[in-house]
């Protein structure tokens, strides 16, 4: 029976090729159209990584030379947190413009060798407020060192240090005086060199005179003594800084207090969240583009596969009536023979199916190759004939054969059904 039923199967083929074949392409070109689109869909969402994953690259890269660019101008705005003892009163400071307490040196070795996290730039520092009797000039007086780095590389200094004999002047002190660089100058006896004059800056330091910090500790009988530790605040964020910055400088250095020049360090954190959230919004946008277009493409697609495979069931059906049609007499001969309806059944849905499953073979080697050629952009391909795998594909030739299979159902069931005497005496 199975022989018999498949002979009756290959013969109706047979018999009308054209019919079978036309109803094979019509299948093929509504799978072929899907296949593409998934294709298509699929390149797309490759490219997109292959953009973004550059883009992020692309942007990391600009970012590391934003945040420098930020980090040098910031660098150029001083340190922001300085470190006293914990005696010195702060009303006192702001009066005096220098602290009264004094702490020893070493304390900026300390801090840096335990590797605290949130600052770096140490820089020692002795200042206080003095008659400069040689000129009967009151300035301030700055003693400092060498920074002391909290990281193992060595970073470039935010202020070079004085070297012994030498001095550097404010501005204003220097045109006061009518001293320029290289000549001569004496400080409370001792005789110095006058190695750089500090352009303008509109604060106190145009009215500072910067020596070695060893030499003013000999000056202002302070040895081993300072009264201040100059720092950078190393963090980026806007969020409770200072507490996290208190809170490991007080675990190291217990005896001391710290302050914050709020201006300076809100601008350094602002300056680098800003470049963040700037390449980050890049990144953003990117995505958010190729998403609009990657639906676009999904709407096209949804319009369209639909449509060709909606004409393309059509397409089938109104072959197989038509088929039907045209073999009535030899659909009633059968019947007179004894052939049973559901085998007539079986026959034409069967050859349904297998214009579905042959239609769904050739359309998907055609999707393939034409998705092959299609170019998303420069380099992108899927290299591989099977994007879908192997239960991808099974599913495309399920459908397939279920659609024509729905299809061909009316056109069987009329041929199945129609009257065997009516179909002979037709015929």
């Amino acid at each position: 029976m199975a022989m018999s039923f498949s002979r009756l199967i290959l013969r109706e083929i047979f018999y009308r090729k054209l019919s079978f074949c036309l109803g094979v392409f019509s299948a093929a070109a509504a799978v072929a159209g899907f296949v593409v689109a998934l294709i298509i869909l699929e390149r797309f969402d490759q490219r997109t990584e292959r953009i973004i994953a550059a883009k992020e690259e692309e942007t990391r890269a600009k970012m590391a030379v934003l945040e420098d660019d930020y980090r040098k101008m910031m660098l150029k705005m001083g340190f922001n947190v300085l470190i006293m003892p914990k005696e010195q009163n702060l009303a006192d400071l702001y009066a005096d413009d220098f602290a009264s307490k004094y702490m020893p040196e070493e304390y900026a070795t300390r801090l840096a060798q335990s590797r605290v996290a949130t600052i770096n730039h140490i820089l020692p520092s002795l200042q206080q407020k003095l008659n400069w009797s040689e000129y009967g000039r009151t300035v301030l007086l700055m003693g400092v060192r060498s920074e002391v780095y909290v990281q193992s590389k060595q970073q470039r200094p935010m202020i070079e240090p004085v070297a012994t004999g030498t001095m550097v002047l404010g501005c204003e002190l220097a045109r006061n005086f009518r001293l320029g660089a290289g000549e001569k100058a004496k400080l409370l006896g001792r005789e110095f060199s006058v190695a750089k004059i500090n352009a303008a800056r509109g604060n106190k330091d145009d009215i500072t005179v910067w020596i070695n910090l060893a030499e003013a500790q000999e000056l202002l009988d302070k040895r081993g003594l300072i009264n201040g530790i100059l720092a950078l605040d190393c963090t980026c964020d806007t969020v409770d800084r200072l507490s996290r910055i208190r809170g490991e400088i007080l675990g190291v250095l217990p005896d001391t207090q710290v302050i914050e020049f709020a201006s300076q360090a809100l601008a350094r954190a602002e300056a680098r969240q800003r470049a963040a959230a700037e390449a980050q919004a890049a990144i953003a946008r990117e995505r958010q583009n190729r998403a609009m277009q990657r639906e676009e493409r999904e709407a096209m697609a949804a319009r369209v596969v639909p449509i060709v495979a909606l004409v393309a069931a059509l397409w089938t059906g109104l072959l197989a009536f038509n088929n039907v049609r045209e073999r009535r007499a030899e659909i009633g001969v059968l019947r007179a023979l004894g052939v049973r309806s559901r085998q007539i059944l079986a026959v034409f849905l069967g050859r349904a199916v297998l214009i579905g499953l042959a239609g769904a073979c050739l359309g998907y080697a055609v999707g393939v190759l034409v998705g092959e050629g299609w170019k998303e952009g420069p380099g992108a391909g899927l290299g591989t004939a099977f994007p879908f795998g192997a239960q991808a594909v099974v599913a495309i030739l399920a459908s397939a054969a279920l659609v024509t299979g729905l299809a061909g159902w009316i056109p069987a069931w009329i041929a199945a059904h129609q009257d065997p005497a009516d179909a002979l005496k037709e015929g």
